[in-house]
């Protein structure tokens, strides 16, 4: 019997020790380093137009030009390349810079 209780203690401290560690864990996975929310970056030379349109201030319209663009003239060679599709100004480039790469 005493046994019996010893084991499930045991477990029970073991389940509760466990709990802390996971919520912290899952905490990190869900922001980035700044506190804000995680998010995945977009590769503006691999993305298809429906990625693309998933980038703050890019409709289809601007996913197609970028692609296009991609299409004609080969790899972006840097974000602020992107100032040279149609509809793209230095002000939208600045603003996708953090949330894009090549």
């Amino acid at each position: 019997m005493k046994l019996k209780t010893l084991l499930v203690t045991c477990l029970a401290c073991a389940s509760l020790l466990s709990i802390p560690a996971h919520a912290a864990s899952s905490q990190s996975d869900s922001s980035s380093t700044n506190g804000g929310p995680a998010f995945t970056l977009v590769n503006i030379n691999k993305a298809d137009s429906s990625a693309l349109t998933s980038l703050p201030g890019i409709g289809q319209k601007k996913a197609e030009a970028i692609v296009s663009y991609r299409e004609l003239n080969g790899e972006f060679q840097s974000v602020e390349e992107l100032g040279n599709v149609k509809g793209i100004g230095k002000r939208m480039v600045e603003r996708l810079a953090t949330k894009v790469t090549i």
